[in-house]
């Protein structure tokens, strides 16, 4: 079964770590339904934008964190 996971990231690419700790999540519905409920947070805590993977597979990304980019 594949995982969705999120990669937190600055606005110049640098990975950080997050300040909400996401889980794996199983379909990607979930993880993009889990990034809609605590973007806010993520972005107050210091990340600008993340990148959704599908196990080791980039699927989309970079996405911006702040909602004036959005």
């Amino acid at each position: 079964m594949a995982a969705w996971t999120w990669r937190f990231e600055k606005a110049d690419g640098a990975e950080i770590r997050p300040a909400v700790m996401p889980e794996e999540f199983t379909t990607q519905g979930d993880a993009e339904s889990w990034i809609g409920e605590h973007w806010r947070e993520l972005s107050e805590g210091g990340a600008d934008q993340v990148r959704l993977f599908e196990d080791m597979t980039e699927i989309y990304g970079p996405m911006s964190l702040h909602a004036e980019d959005a």
